[in-house]
């Protein structure tokens, strides 16, 4: 059983091996299972990486993350500057359908809104943003709008699940309702929690998927 300083320790361990975040001020706090991320690091890219390793490290129920993003870019960068490359970022990507895409931003705080077609242009759209020097935040608000509503199927979701090596998905339950997916059951860790969100949405005509899967631990913290 770990305790609260063993199960700190052990993710304040990942952060520090983590090649992108050794240079980063990174503190943690853990109290039964739920870990808190403070500090601050010079881009929003190294936020998203933090709470990653957090979720991967055994024990880990619920990662809150309160890091800040300061750097010497943040600092003097206009807002205009920041659309200005954003939509420049967009233009060049082609996972990107950046004419369907609105942009909106305020003091380094990012929305994106619209309407496309694959999730995967949602997170593409999210991933290039977080790139951008100067962004501090990222509310992404893109809604999925997929040509493929009438062709899902439960089975579908279930062997994207089944055949995922990185998944044990003999206890995740799956319920199709109007091309949502909803997923119940429990895994072993908050990584498969959030992996298993990842695979179902990867099936053709999903436009939401809301994960209900619990974290069933061997291990008690206390």
């Amino acid at each position: 059983m770990k305790t609260n300083e063993q199960l700190r320790r052990d993710v304040q361990s990942a952060l520090t091996y983590e090649p992108v975040l050794r240079s980063a001020q990174i503190g943690v706090i853990a109290n039964n299972g739920i870990v808190t991320l403070t500090g601050t690091v010079d881009n929003y890219q190294k936020k998203l990486s933090a709470e990653k390793v957090a979720k991967h490290v055994k024990g880990v129920r619920a990662v809150i993350e309160k890091i800040e993003t300061i750097s010497d870019d943040t600092i003097g960068t206009s807002d205009v500057e920041i659309a200005e490359a954003i939509l420049q970022s967009f233009q060049w990507n082609w996972k990107i359908p950046n004419e369907k895409i609105l942009i909106k931003v305020e003091n380094g705080w990012v929305w994106l809104e619209g309407r496309v077609e694959h999730n995967y242009q949602r997170v593409a759209a999210k991933n290039a943003v977080g790139r951008i020097p100067g962004v501090i935040r990222i509310t992404n608000n893109i809604l999925l709008e997929s040509e493929f509503l009438d062709n899902l199927e439960k089975g579908n979701v279930e062997q994207s699940l089944k055949h995922n090596w990185t998944l044990d998905a003999k206890n995740i339950h799956v319920k199709v309702k109007n091309n949502k997916v909803i997923l119940t059951g429990s895994v072993d860790s908050l990584y498969e929690r959030t992996q298993a969100a990842r695979l179902a949405w990867r099936a053709k005509g999903v436009v939401d998927v809301e994960n209900k899967l619990t974290v069933d631990f061997a291990d008690d913290i206390y």
